[in-house]
């Protein structure tokens, strides 16, 4: 066996349209992931996650494994893990970012009632 190769090396030596592909693969994946891979690529394990949130390990092992969730759930569990969460309403014709989903009940009714005050 030969020196070993750099992996940079190797990518830059295939073939543009096949470098696009994997290039756009990547986006992909990163762009839709599940919670435990989003969890784990943020290097964090159930137990660190269980510790931030206040709840044990099998509460983070059964959130992960949900289909339905309420929105402040998982605006808890990305915000301890570091971000934020995001929701858009997707159109032909461009995206909207929603406003006040997942956020504390009382903060998001008195940022009303001060909007309401403005009018």
């Amino acid at each position: 066996m030969g020196k070993p190769r750099p992996f940079k090396e190797l990518r830059d030596k295939l073939p543009k349209e096949v470098r696009d592909r994997v290039e756009e693969r990547i986006k992909q994946t990163r762009a839709e992931m599940p919670l435990h891979q989003l969890r784990s690529a943020r290097e964090l394990t159930q137990e660190n996650l269980a510790e931030i949130l206040g709840v044990n390990q099998a509460a983070i092992s059964k959130l992960e494994r949900r289909t339905d969730m309420y929105i402040s759930t998982l605006a808890r569990f990305i915000e301890a893990m570091g971000g934020t969460l995001d929701i858009r309403a997707v159109f032909p014709e461009g995206a909207v970012s929603l406003k006040h989903l997942g956020e504390d009940n009382a903060q998001a009714t008195e940022e009303a009632r001060t909007a309401s005050r403005r009018k």
